[in-house]
């Protein structure tokens, strides 16, 4: 069976020097040949230092962004060269969550709006099945149906990125890029967060591509990993593979680093599926 997702050769450069005319004299490359692929309801981690070229990838994926050359392939066909139309099809299928969940909520808009804005637009819900439908991935995403009409500065940084994840969830996607979706969140928080990706993936089948520059949330989440230096893929392998025998030296470099890993807040790791962690029980910790 062929991979969801089949990245190859993926170049991204952007102009830094032009001469008098305006012409590109230089280009900084943020990526140069990534290539990797995501199986059905795989977990790949992306790490690496700031400016590594991680959520670039990200968005080059999901076609936010074009990419110079290389191709993306999603259930064998060519995101890079799909239509209008056929793009905003494929994006039902796959979807963003972002590190700062409230720069991605319009301000201006209730949460029964925001979540439901895509149920209208790509599932073309009523407002009663969308509302029905709203309630039920904010009960999903652990908030309270009562919240509905709050608007996003009403909410903590945790519950608003569980709100991004609800709206990530209306189009049912198949594929998930979470772009350093803990990172703005308290360390208490982000384990819970990370707990409902994993069971969301379990009951869903999603595929995740998981960009962060912290490697203890990449080794408790991903099944497998790609360290990024310079927007190259240096290493790429089975999680406890690559944490346990690093072969490039800005992996080991980057190990190295790591503080006493949060191995008492984010769970004991076990043999489970593919060799991923044991998350803690959902909800032990009160979010504020």
């Amino acid at each position: 069976m062929s991979p969801l997702l089949e990245v190859s050769d993926l170049v991204k450069t952007y102009p830094v020097k032009r001469n008098m005319l305006g012409r590109v004299r230089e280009r900084a490359v943020v990526t140069d040949h990534v290539s990797f692929t995501v199986e059905r309801g795989e977990t790949l981690g992306i790490v690496g230092e700031s400016g590594a070229g991680k959520s670039t990838v990200g968005r080059l994926v999901l076609r936010l962004i074009e990419p110079d050359s290389g191709s993306v392939m999603f259930e064998g066909r060519d995101v890079l060269g799909l239509s209008r139309k056929e793009l905003l099809a494929f994006r039902q299928r796959a979807q963003m969550i972002f590190q700062d969940p409230f720069s991605s909520l319009d301000p201006h808009m209730t949460i029964r709006d925001a979540v439901g804005e895509p149920l209208s637009i790509h599932r073309g819900l009523k407002r009663a099945e969308r509302d029905a439908e709203v309630t039920a991935l904010l009960e999903r995403v652990g908030l309270r149906s009562d919240q509905l009409d709050k608007y996003p500065r009403e909410f903590s940084g945790g519950q608003l990125q569980r709100i991004a994840i609800a709206r990530a969830l209306t189009t049912e996607p198949d594929f998930i890029v979470c772009d350093e979706p803990v990172a703005a969140l308290d360390v208490s928080i982000q384990a819970q967060v990370l707990n409902l990706l994993i069971d969301l993936q379990r009951e869903r089948g999603l595929a995740y591509v998981f960009v962060s520059h912290d490697l203890s949330l990449v080794r408790f989440l991903a099944h497998r990993v790609a360290v990024m230096q310079n927007g190259v893929i240096v290493e790429s392998g089975p999680t406890e593979q690559v944490f346990t025998d690093p072969q490039h030296p800005y992996t080991k470099k980057l190990l190295d680093a790591i503080p006493d890993p949060r191995a008492h807040f984010l769970a004991r790791r076990a043999e489970s599926g593919f060799g991923r962690a044991v998350p803690m029980t959902a909800g032990s910790v009160k979010e504020s």
